[in-house]
């Protein structure tokens, strides 16, 4: 796992519960119980550790993205290192 996704794994795990296990790629994030605060939270973290603005419409509750992988993925692209 490269530093960009192992960065994007460590805040997303901060606001979810694993119920004891590792959160990994292939997670759904509608099956991690992440709330909306939580969730505008989750992309506060991420613009700021990674210095960018991700799109996001706080009155819509539904994340464009569905799984951790697929968050990290576009991650990379906006910092450019996909």
């Amino acid at each position: 796992m490269d530093d960009v996704t192992r960065d994007v794994v460590a805040i997303i795990a901060k606001k979810v519960t694993l119920k004891g296990r590792e959160l990994q790629l292939d997670d759904r994030l509608d099956e991690l119980g992440l709330d909306s605060f939580a969730a505008v939270e989750m992309i506060f973290d991420l613009e700021e550790k990674f210095d960018i603005q991700i799109p996001y419409n706080s009155n819509d509750a539904r994340l464009e993205f569905q799984t951790v992988g697929e968050i990290a993925a576009a991650i990379k692209t906006l910092i450019g290192k996909a």
